[in-house]
């Protein structure tokens, strides 16, 4: 059996998608026992000049709906980046599954070499294969977001094991 570009990206990425809905419902959790303000751990951040848990949750997201729309060949939604709470990001999670999940596995055939091409015209284009898209920009850059995500929340107190970030609670 052949692996498809489909197989090798939607379920991954529904998986970790997931993993960080039930990461963050445990840090919700966490703060209303605690009586911790959500904005503690929302704005959290690993160090100063990097993203808040905010920030990297929407490009988590932004890199899902994004692979798998340049795969699928069709446009990648737009969403604001107006999350300010955790059922904001709960409700971004979830729209972002409900459209990988809507993509009919016929539309990436002849994705692995179909040429993806992000940030054309500007001068930060990059020209890919979409088997080197996939493989060495798309799930290495979405699992960094979703990794800093579970780190800020670990950090912070919130009890979240490797189980709980592989998505097998």
């Amino acid at each position: 059996m052949n692996i498809t570009m489909h197989n090798a990206s939607v379920p991954v990425f529904k998986q970790m998608l997931l993993s960080l809905s039930h990461v963050l419902s445990k840090a919700e959790a966490h703060a209303n026992e605690k009586k911790i303000d959500h904005d503690a751990f929302l704005q959290a951040r690993l160090y100063p000049d990097m993203f808040s848990l905010v920030r990297q949750v929407q490009i988590g997201a932004d890199f899902a709906k994004g692979v798998c729309a340049r795969l699928a060949n069709v446009d990648v939604p737009s969403y604001e980046d107006s999350e300010k709470t955790f059922a904001d990001l709960q409700a971004r999670i979830k729209k972002t599954l409900t459209f990988i999940e809507s993509l009919d596995q016929s539309k990436f055939d002849g994705a692995a070499e179909r040429e993806i091409v992000t940030r054309p015209g500007t001068p930060k284009e990059k020209k890919f294969t979409g088997l080197s898209y996939l493989l060495s920009y798309g799930l290495p850059q979405f699992f960094f977001h979703v990794t800093t995500t579970y780190a800020i929340l670990r950090h912070n107190g919130v009890e979240v094991g490797k189980g709980d970030f592989m998505g097998l609670q």
